[in-house]
């Protein structure tokens, strides 16, 4: 039996270190050592950096753990727990400093997320779960309490390579414009999940992202009351590259819009 209160404060002790490496990276950087990892998908050392610090860090808090990371810098097989790591969610607003970027940890144990933790650099806020609540910066946080898709803002992120399915996110896109507050676009997945279990957002969508992209704001949007889901209601929102979340009552009126246009 793990302790996972102690895994859940010294891993944001350590996330807040690596955290102010890139904030330093970030005053300082070279746009020079850009890497280009595909079609507009970039990486740089910062990346690539943070993740080692992340995993050298939580190798130690949780000594024979597994990982499942972006930069592939390190593995796992069949551990009971593994760790899921973006070390810095939003790499093309870091590049271009536009804020948000995020730090994203998330644990589970099997199939069973136990722990999340995403941290905003650029407002300084650590959000974070272990099952008991959500919380930011130490306060409790909810998803919001909007009536409806009317009363409602919705964020939603845009593919960067894969654009077979494009023509369905436009048309998702125009709907929810049509009929709600208005729709955002942040360009962190995992702020955007932050940001809907605090009642920022009232739901968020998007396709072509990966497990470390959603994994840690997933279970957070989950604790603090959002719905989190699939394109079609199910739960294959880790692995079947796209991902719903919304607060309860708006839930529904989405769901049925993205099972229409997608």
């Amino acid at each position: 039996m793990i302790d996972i209160k102690r895994i859940e404060q010294q891993t944001i002790e350590l996330v807040k270190e690596v955290g102010r490496f890139i904030k330093e990276q970030r005053a300082q950087f070279d746009a020079s050592k850009i890497e280009h990892k595909g079609l507009h998908d970039y990486v740089s050392y910062v990346d690539k950096t943070s993740e080692r610090q992340l995993v050298d860090g939580l190798s130690k808090i949780l000594p024979g753990s597994g990982f499942l990371v972006e930069e592939n810098t390190a593995g796992h097989t069949n551990e009971e727990f593994v760790w899921i790591i973006d070390p810095l969610d939003g790499t093309t607003n870091f590049l271009h400093n536009v804020y948000p970027f995020a730090i994203s940890v998330a644990l589970q144990q099997g199939d069973k997320t136990v722990l999340g933790i995403v941290y905003e650099l650029g407002r300084d806020e650590f959000f974070y779960s272990c099952g008991n609540g959500a919380f930011c910066n130490g306060q409790p946080i909810s998803a919001s309490a909007a009536p409806d898709l009317e009363q409602s803002l919705i964020v939603t992120g845009f593919p960067i390579s894969k654009y077979g399915r494009l023509d369905g996110h436009v048309a998702t896109v125009k709907e929810i414009v049509l009929h709600s507050q208005g729709i955002r676009r942040t360009g962190s997945a995992a702020s955007d999940l932050a940001y809907v279990a605090c009642g920022r957002f009232d739901g968020y969508f998007e396709y072509g992202l990966n497990p470390w992209d959603v994994a840690g704001g997933a279970f957070i949007a989950q604790q603090a009351g959002a719905i989190v889901s699939d394109y079609r209601g199910g739960t294959d929102y880790l692995f079947g590259g796209e991902i719903f979340a919304a607060s309860p009552k708006v839930y529904t009126e989405v769901l049925d819009i993205l099972k229409a246009k997608m």
